[in-house]
C-alpha cells in the first residue's frame, strides 16, 4: 500500500487564485482594495524571508501590502501605538504582528492589542474564546489550512476518530477544536500522553504538530489513515551537504507505507498557511466593509 500524497501546494494556489478573484470584485464594490498590514521587529532572518514573501503574495493577489519595519529596540509603547494606529487605519482590514518578537517586549500584550476583527492571525483571546464557542471569528491559519485539506480529501469527518498530536495555542488547540466543529471525536496527545504509540494507532485522522523530526514512525498508525504532518525540522548536514534536508514530524518514508493519505514536507501544510491568511485578510475585509463573505473563501 502507497498513500496518497495531499498536494498542499496545488490546493493553496487554487485558493489564492480563488482569492484573487473576489478581491477584485471586492475592490469594485468598496472602491478600494483590501489591506494587509505586517509589522517586522528586528533583523530575525526567518522572519524577514517570511514577511518579502507575505508581501509579495499579498500584491499578487491584488490587495494592498503595507509592511512596518521596526529597529530591534523598538519600546513596548512604541509598538503598541504602531498597532493602535493601524488600528484606526480604516485601509487596513488585517494586521499580523510578526512572532518571534525581540525578548523585551511582550507578545500577549501586543497581540492582545490587535483588534480582534483585524486579527487574521486569529491568535486574539477574542477570536480563540468565538472559536471555542462556535461563533464567527478568525482562526489561526496553518489548522485553518489543515482542515481545508482535510474536507477535500474526506469530505465530511462526522464520526472520525481524530487524534491531535501537540497542544499549542497556535496549531493543537484550534486544530482539535476545528475537528470538534466537524463533529470528529477529538484526542489532544502530548508529551505527558501515556502509551503515545497506542493513542495514535486508534486515529483515522492524525495532526502531527510537536516540532519533533520524525517522531510519528509508521507502526503508530492504523492502516489507512488521513496523516497531516505539520512539522518542519531541519536535520543535521550528510556529508557534503551545506544543510540538512527538510522533514516533518512524521516518519515519511515509512508512514507512505500504511497511510491512506500522507502531506508530505515540504508542499504539504506550509503553502497553506500563507494563502490562509491571504483568505482571512480578505474575508476582514468584506465583513469591515458590510460585505458578505463570498461562500467559497
Amino acid at each position: 500500500m502507497s498513500a496518497e500524497i495531499i498536494d498542499g501546494k496545488a490546493f493553496a494556489a487554487g485558493l489564492r487564485e480563488r482569492v484573487g478573484t473576489h478581491a477584485g470584485d471586492f475592490e469594485a464594490k468598496a472602491g478600494r482594495k483590501a489591506g494587509l498590514a505586517v509589522v517586522l521587529v528586528g533583523e530575525d532572518p526567518a522572519s524577514q524571508v517570511y514577511v518579502r514573501s507575505k508581501g509579495k503574495q499579498t500584491v499578487a493577489a491584488g490587495m494592498a501590502s503595507f509592511e512596518h519595519k521596526l529597529p530591534a529596540d523598538t519600546s513596548q509603547s512604541d509598538l503598541i501605538a504602531m498597532v493602535e494606529q493601524l488600528n484606526a487605519d480604516p485601509g487596513v482590514d488585517g494586521i499580523l504582528v510578526q512572532l518571534p518578537l525581540p525578548d523585551h517586549l511582550d507578545e500577549h500584550t501586543v497581540i492582545s492589542t490587535i483588534s480582534p476583527d483585524k486579527d487574521v492571525d486569529g491568535f486574539h483571546v477574542i477570536n480563540a474564546g468565538r472559536l471555542a464557542v462556535g461563533q464567527s471569528g478568525f482562526v489561526p491559519c496553518t489548522p485553518l489550512g489543515c482542515m481545508m485539506l482535510l474536507a477535500d480529501r474526506m469530505g465530511d469527518l462526522s464520526g472520525k476518530d481524530a487524534v491531535v498530536i501537540g497542544r499549542s495555542n497556535i496549531v493543537g488547540k484550534p486544530m482539535a477544536q476545528l475537528l470538534l466543529d466537524a463533529n470528529a471525536t477529538v484526542t489532544i496527545a502530548h508529551s505527558r500522553t501515556k502509551d503515545l504509540p497506542e493513542v495514535v494507532r486508534r486515529a483515522d485522522i492524525v495532526v502531527a504538530a510537536v516540532g519533533r523530526a520524525e517522531m510519528v514512525k509508521a507502526e503508530w498508525l492504523k492502516p489507512g489513515a488521513v496523516v497531516i504532518d505539520v512539522g518542519i525540522n531541519r536535520l543535521p548536514p550528510a556529508d557534503g551537504e551545506d544543510k540538512g534536508k527538510l522533514v516533518g514530524d512524521v516518519d515519511f518514508g515509512g508512514a507512505s507505507e500504511v497511510a491512506g493519505a500522507i502531506t508530505p514536507v515540504p508542499g504539504g501544510v506550509g503553502p497553506m498557511t500563507i494563502a490562509v491568511l491571504l483568505r482571512n485578510s480578505l474575508v476582514a475585509a468584506y465583513r469591515n466593509e458590510g460585505l458578505d463573505v463570498p461562500v467559497d473563501l
